[in-house]
């Protein structure tokens, strides 16, 4: 996600074959969610059934299964707040709305709750064990309501945002499945890639905009998009009845650029295009077949999902390309290369955006300077480091910290953002191009469709034979001097 801060069909199964799915890996051993949905703007309610297909990829046997139900943030009453009170004034656009989501059944399991410490978590025990290499399928039916808000899940001004809408599995990890609450700083999502079959049906006036490879039918007065993915980590939809599109590509990779009031869409097709092309010579091919960009409502700068990235619709026109270059980064750091976003979000926040900072570097017609970028980086971190320091004492540097422990976004957006493109120029800068970027092709390639821990990127920089721990331990742990 970027964000500008300013500090201070159900029924229609389609006949015809699909192109070929989003992922260009060969299939492998995933989760599947198959869903079927349909919107209903009068009400905003996405009334939906999913089939879950559980793969047991963990070396344990497991008795019952985890899902985050992210939409339940938005519920009036939720202990964690969705956003942030430096954007709800923008965000809620008629007044405090909310949102939920219900869960009306659940198939094929022993029994479930809905639990965790903000009814933020579908538990189901299953009917028996499942061992490792072995699978497990659930059915669930639920109905998600819409907050009108400005966010990445909710009914905007101008579009409605489907993201993170459903059940999704926890990832797993030492400790089993991992619990985590919504935070309004940064993007509080751990997931593992997983292969979507997704069909939504929505009035006929609407357009879907989607990651992935889809067919539209259109049938009694409602459009029916039939949609798929392989190693996905997530998958979302815009919907809206006034996009405009424009259209390029960048070699075999389609480019869409959706948008509502932009008066010069071919600056943001361009940076689009352009940062795609840059990013797979940079750091390894891309792996999808297609890529969308879609100007929606956000109350921040972007939002990113596999093959797809949103832009909010207020950004100055001299906005756009560095918004984009963000989002479309993220398509290397974030959908391909996995990390723990709630734990280390600097791993994929700081990393994308110094990304963009090369690309803009190497595309000075944007108007933008690299050195510029990280000078402006540094100032922002050093004001906040003082104004912190002078309010709450010595302040905590520390990078690798849990979302829910920045006390906002202010000092998130330092840490995450700033202090992280401080690290990468600086690391660039004490091993050399060669080292670097080869490091950053190797973390690329092996962490593709999987989750990347801070010592494995780390190791992918020893391997190019820089010795570079002593480096990350003085930016993580908070020893070095900015």
């Amino acid at each position: 996600m970027r964000k500008i801060i300013v500090c201070g069909v159900a029924a229609a199964l389609l006949t015809g074959g699909l192109p070929a799915l989003a992922s260009c890996a060969e299939k492998g051993e995933n989760s599947e969610y198959t869903i079927t949905a349909e919107y209903f703007p009068e009400e905003r309610k996405l009334s939906a059934r999913m089939s879950f297909t559980y793969y047991n990829d963990t070396e344990n046997v497991l008795d019952a299964l985890k899902f985050e139900l992210y939409p339940n943030a938005y519920r009036e009453g939720a202990k964690y707040r969705p956003i942030s009170s430096l954007y709800e004034t923008s965000a809620y656009y008629k007044g405090k709305s909310y949102g939920e989501i219900e869960i009306a059944s659940v198939e094929g399991g022993a029994s479930y709750e809905v639990t965790g410490e903000d009814e933020n978590i579908l538990s189901v025990a299953l009917s028996a064990p499942v061992y490792p290499e072995e699978r497990v399928q659930l059915h669930m039916s639920f109905t998600t309501t819409l907050a009108e808000v400005n966010h990445r899940l909710g009914v905007g001004e101008h579009a409605v945002n489907l993201a993170n809408f459903y059940p999704v599995l926890c990832a797993y990890g030492e400790n089993g499945f991992s619990e985590y609450v919504y935070s309004s700083n940064g993007d509080p999502f751990v997931t593992d890639c997983a292969d979507y079959d997704v069909t939504l049906t929505v009035p006929q006036s609407y357009t879907v905009v989607y990651g992935g490879e889809g067919e539209k039918v259109t049938e009694n007065e409602k459009n029916t998009y039939h949609v798929m993915s392989e190693n996905a980590r997530d998958c979302a939809f815009v919907l809206g009845e006034n996009f405009n599109v424009a259209t390029g590509a960048a070699g075999n990779i389609q480019i869409e650029y959706y948008y509502l009031g932009d008066q010069v869409p071919e600056a943001g097709l361009r940076a689009a295009t352009e940062s795609i092309a840059f990013y797979g010579r940079t750091f390894g091919k891309y792996a999808y077949s297609s890529y969308a960009l879609v100007q929606t409502d956000l109350c921040a700068g972007g939002m990113e999902y596999p093959a797809l990235s949103m832009i909010a619709c207020d950004l100055r026109e001299e906005e756009v390309p560095r918004v984009v270059a963000h989002e479309t980064a993220h398509q290397w750091w974030y959908a391909m290369v996995g990390s723990n976003q709630f734990e280390h979000a600097w791993q994929d926040e700081g990393l994308a955006d110094y990304s963009a900072a090369l690309f803009l570097e190497a595309y000075p017609s944007y108007g933008y300077r690299r050195d510029d970028l990280v000078a402006q980086a540094e100032s922002s971190y050093r004001a906040f480091f003082s104004v912190w320091s002078q309010l709450h004492g010595e302040g905590d540097t520390t990078m690798n910290r849990p979302l829910s422990a920045f006390s906002g976004e202010y000092e998130y957006g330092n840490i995450a953002y700033h202090k992280g493109v401080i690290l990468f120029d600086r690391l660039r800068a004490c091993v050399g191009d060669r080292k670097f970027y080869g490091g950053l092709k190797e973390y690329s390639e092996k962490y593709r469709f999987r989750e990347a821990e801070p010592q494995d990127l780390i190791a992918c920089f020893h391997k190019m034979g820089a010795d570079v721990e002593g480096f990350f331990d003085s930016f993580l742990n908070g020893k070095c001097v900015i």
